[in-house]
Parts: C-alpha cells; sequence; structure tokens
C-alpha cells in the first residue's frame, strides 16, 4: 500500500475512476480532483446520492447503481473514513482494480481487506497531487 510502484501502477493502467463523495461545488477538493483527472484523459463516474448531474455525466447514488457493463478501475473515496469498510466492500463486489482513499480517508482494515481481495490501496494520499508528481 502507498508504494510509489502502485500510485504509479494505477495513475498509468486505468482508466475509469468512480468518486464517491464527488461534489457539485468548484470550491471542494472532490470536484477540483476529479475535474483535474477528467481533464487529464480520465472518465469519471461521479458517486453521490443528492446530485444528478455533474460536468455533463449522470451522477449515481452509489457504486451498486452503476451499470454492471461500466467497468470501473479505481475507486476514489473522498467520503469520512468510518463509510470507507462499506465502499471498500461494494468495490470488492464490483470487482474495482484499486481502491484510492483521498488525503485524510484512512481505514486500515478496509484497506487490508481490499488488498486481501487483489485490489490495489492507496490511502491517505490525493491522486491529482500524486499524478503531478509522477508526470503520468
Amino acid at each position: 500500500m502507498n508504494e510509489p510502484e502502485t500510485i504509479r501502477r494505477i495513475l498509468k493502467e486505468s482508466k475509469t475512476i468512480a468518486v464517491v463523495g464527488l461534489s457539485d461545488k468548484p470550491d471542494r477538493e472532490s470536484y477540483l480532483v476529479a475535474k483535474y483527472l477528467k481533464e487529464n484523459g480520465y472518465r469519471i463516474i461521479p458517486i453521490n446520492p443528492n446530485i444528478s448531474k455533474w460536468m455533463g455525466e449522470k451522477v449515481y447514488a452509489s457504486l451498486k447503481e452503476v451499470p454492471a457493463k461500466e467497468k470501473i478501475d479505481v475507486v476514489d473515496i473522498f467520503r469520512r473514513s468510518e463509510f470507507v469498510h462499506e465502499i471498500v466492500d461494494e468495490a470488492i463486489r464490483i470487482k474495482a482494480k484499486a481502491v484510492w482513499m483521498q488525503l485524510g480517508v484512512l481505514d486500515e482494515n478496509a484497506a487490508q481487506k481490499a488488498e486481501a481481495a487483489g485490489l490495489l490501496v492507496v490511502m491517505d494520499k490525493c491522486m491529482r497531487i500524486e499524478h503531478r508528481k509522477m508526470k503520468i
């Protein structure tokens, strides 16, 4: 977890990112990170039960509502740490390849569960910051 090789692999090999907790408010970090990722070639699947559209994309209330035909590579989590375990369970169920917990989002047990299920895991890091650092 959090190894530079893992971070690089996720950022290089992933195409579709489900952003759980994505806000429609342009000053929020989740909005800024998702917008940056979209502008850098990633497909964003917004997850938030309180909004219906984000930058022209349909927003889903939860990961389980995303159609099965959508292949999610990374579940990027912008929710409080107490919600991570449930989100990781869903990420495993939908066969995501990786779980990324943003800055300040920590759940060691959920991270270990995700890794045991074969998912790559990054915790307490920002995808935008890491992408910029690696110049991918």
